[in-house]
């Protein structure tokens, strides 16, 4: 058993799916009908500048609803009496793109100040991520609170490493009340976007400390990973997470198949018996995966703890006093 596990049936013991803010499609339609379509231009800005970092924005959906609901207290930046979510071990030197945040806050403040919570621009933005990127496109229910707080602490004893399996990535989706199907469909999120050397140089020169590489890796991928990651690298020099790294489609699941999964994590998918027949039906049939994809980040989207909470005038911080109608921060 993992060490993690106790610490994570304690805590989800507190966080259920039921309780917290009701959440409905078009929650914004009379007080901010722009909503959907401001977070949407800003992310095919964003794309435009950047590729990537659409798809660094559609990871703070998992790395947030995973840790006490869906509440954007990832975003909160630490302050002398809280240490917050952005430097936990899953999350330090791996999650970006922050701004692209702060820039779709800023432009829905203008249109209207003080309406939309983080929270909510971070399921919006995860939607359009996909939509955007060639993906399926969905009707995303919105109406959350922003967190008050955040907890490294609770993002370490929650958040899976690199070398997390498929056995234990099933477990971990199970108490979120994610199926196995949930869990599969969500891990085709690597369909866009890279990922970091430091997450796999153990498979490429100790896998489970046998000082050899991973069997599982396909050897002419295995030889362009090694090109990519030599010892000596700078382990956050990145690689990209399928063979259509900047296209929402089923090539991630080919890649598994054909034993080019770049993370521990993705790879197990095809080599647990559990998983493998999502992973087969996923790379053959893309729609089936598009359509277990939106259920999933819908599921994912309703994740709730029940705790108090505000719409936040600034992402990274807790309002402190009202001023001139706004929040101040």
């Amino acid at each position: 058993m993992s060490p993690l596990l106790p610490h994570l049936v304690l805590y989800l013991l507190l966080l259920t799916v039921v309780t917290g803010e009701t959440l409905q499609p078009r929650f914004y339609s009379e007080t901010c009908p722009e909503a959907e379509s401001i977070v949407r231009r800003e992310m095919k800005k964003a794309m435009i500048k950047e590729a990537r970092s659409v798809a660094s924005v559609m990871r703070l959906q998992f790395h947030d609803c995973f840790i006490n609901g869906c509440d954007a207290s990832l975003l909160l930046d630490d302050t002398p009496n809280m240490l917050g979510e952005k430097l936990s071990l899953s999350n330090i030197n791996s999650l970006r793109s922050f701004e692209v945040v702060d820039d779709i806050k800023e432009a829905l403040e203008r249109a209207c100040p003080a309406t939309v919570s983080c929270a909510d621009i971070i399921i919006m933005a995860s939607r359009d991520a996909v939509a955007l990127t060639g993906g399926p496109d969905w009707e995303v229910k919105l109406g959350r609170k922003d967190s008050l707080t955040a907890s490294q602490k609770d993002s370490d004893d929650v958040m899976p490493s690199p070398r997390a399996n498929a056995t234990f990535l099933i477990d971990l989706f199970k108490r979120f009340d994610l199926s196995v199907k949930d869990m599969v469909a969500l891990s085709g999120s690597h369909s866009i976007g890279q990922g970091r050397c430091f997450s796999i140089m153990f498979r490429l020169y100790n896998q489970s400390g046998s000082g050899k590489p991973d069997p599982a890796l396909e050897p002419g991928y295995k030889k362009k990973l090694n090109k990519l990651c030599p010892l000596s690298v700078d382990q956050n020099v990145t690689g990209d997470l399928d063979a259509t790294p900047q296209v929402f489609d089923n090539q991630y699941f080919k890649d598994l198949v054909s034993g080019r999964g770049f993370l521990n994590s993705d790879q197990t998918l095809y080599t647990n018996r559990e998983t493998r027949e999502y992973v087969k039906m996923f790379s053959e049939d893309q729609g089936e995966f598009f359509r277990a994809f939106e259920e999933g980040m819908v599921k994912m989207g309703d994740l709730q703890s029940g705790r108090p909470g505000e719409v936040r005038f600034n992402c990274r911080v807790v309002n402190r006093r009202p001023i001139h109608g706004l929040l101040e921060a």
